[in-house]
């Protein structure tokens, strides 16, 4: 699968696709393959967004996960730039527990263009938070 990075203020993004679409954004990756016109135009956007000229993305997805995880994908892509949202509200929006809402935030495979970052905890703590602190404790 071509993947390609662009440097952004939270450290180099890896984004990778497949049969036309993004499937993943890492921190983790090495770029490989032909930088091909999805990949282009995403590290376009995700270039244009980090400098404030992008509020929302508009890029082929094709996140992989179970029913429920895509449901949550596709709240959180619902939720604008600068408002948020938490586990609770998404979940009783969904007919579900804040719990599972909150592994699918935790195993969005595209981080930043699928804004985990948007959605809180009771408590406040954002999803984006935990999920790099997961990244960082994997890379020791």
């Amino acid at each position: 699968m071509p993947t390609a990075s662009i440097d952004t203020p939270v450290g180099r993004l890896f984004v990778t696709e497949e049969d036309g679409a993004i499937v993943r954004l890492s921190w983790q990756a090495k770029a490989k393959g032909d930088v091909t016109q999805v990949l282009a135009e995403a590290l376009r956007q995700i270039g244009a967004y980090f400098a404030g000229e992008l509020k929302r993305f508009d890029l082929p997805l094709a996140p992989a996960g179970p029913e429920l995880h895509q449901q949550v994908f596709k709240a959180m892509l619902a939720i604008p730039y600068g408002e948020t949202r938490t586990y609770g509200e998404i979940a009783r929006e969904l007919g579900t527990y804040g719990q599972p809402v909150g592994q699918a935030c935790g195993a969005n495979p595209i981080p930043v263009v699928i804004p985990c970052h948007r959605v809180l905890s009771a408590d406040g703590l954002r999803s984006v938070e935990i999920h790099r602190e997961f990244i960082t404790a994997a890379a020791r």
